[in-house]
């Protein structure tokens, strides 16, 4: 399993992601989405899985601040170029991906 967790520090889902994989001893690498964003290539990955709208988070803090509700804008290069629009957590296993909370998602990863 190679797993990424992209998230923030202070979001809660993304500790709870962090927590199930330690409580698991699955080791993953943490992507703070403050310090870095996605790559265009682990963008489209992910986007093939989930789907570009579902990433971008319009009732988060970020979304408002810029006031996007109210332009025409590319989605995807929104994402690329503020990492602090997306959902969270982003949790990425090779070609799988989740956005959110989904343990009983990962817990079907593990066995299969």
């Amino acid at each position: 399993m190679n797993i990424q967790i992209f998230g923030t520090k202070k979001c809660q889902d993304t500790r709870k992601a962090e927590r199930f994989f330690k409580e698991r001893a699955i080791k993953y690498q943490f992507i703070d989405l403050t310090e870095k964003g996605l790559s265009k290539g682990e963008l489209n990955s992910v986007k093939i899985v989930i789907g570009l709208e579902t990433l971008l988070d319009i009732n988060g803090k970020q979304y408002q601040k810029r006031n996007l509700k109210y332009l025409v804008h590319n989605i995807e290069d929104e994402l690329l170029n503020d990492p602090l629009l997306f959902k969270t957590p982003i949790v990425r296993n090779s070609p799988q991906a989740t956005v959110g909370y989904h343990p009983e998602i990962w817990n079907d990863w593990l066995h299969n």
